[in-house]
């Protein structure tokens, strides 16, 4: 038997341990839909559908590596529909962020929130290499014996 672990790696961004995100219990949720990028080995972009909301209407929070994304719209009058196809309920949206992933910026565009982040690891933490310090050796050059 195959388990489907996708569900589990939905909401991290950063690094792909299951047990992290299992000890923090984030809900899943289906609205609004998103998207999750890596352009390199330290450069990530979430991509949240907010058709609808206006810069005003949502906002982007960072504390204790758990980015969080909330859309609510104040409308003042609401107005009578016929249909209405495009959700524009309020939401909250948390994203368990990976040690040292720092939100970059953010921006509205085309009815999508793009929100880039990067990596920074510090340079203490980055592997290195040791180099390997061998004594010189000296060739010893014999006499002939008479």
């Amino acid at each position: 038997m195959r388990l489907d672990y996708t569900p589990f790696f939905r909401s991290t961004v950063g690094f792909d341990r299951l047990l992290d995100l299992l000890e923090s219990g984030d809900t899943a949720q289906g609205y609004p839909p998103y998207n999750i990028e890596r352009s390199d080995e330290n450069h990530y972009r979430v991509t949240i559908a907010a058709a609808g909301f206006g810069e005003k209407d949502l906002g982007i929070e960072v504390a204790d590596g758990v980015l969080t994304v909330t859309g609510k719209r104040e409308d003042a009058a609401k107005p009578v529909f016929l249909h209405q196809g495009i959700a524009g309920r309020a939401f909250e949206r948390k994203f368990q962020l990976a040690e040292h992933v720092e939100v970059k910026g953010a921006k509205l565009e085309n009815g999508l929130l793009h929100i880039d982040l990067e990596r920074v690891v510090p340079e203490a933490k980055k592997p290195r290499q040791i180099p390997i310090n061998a004594p010189d050796l000296k060739t010893i050059e014999g006499s002939k014996a008479a």
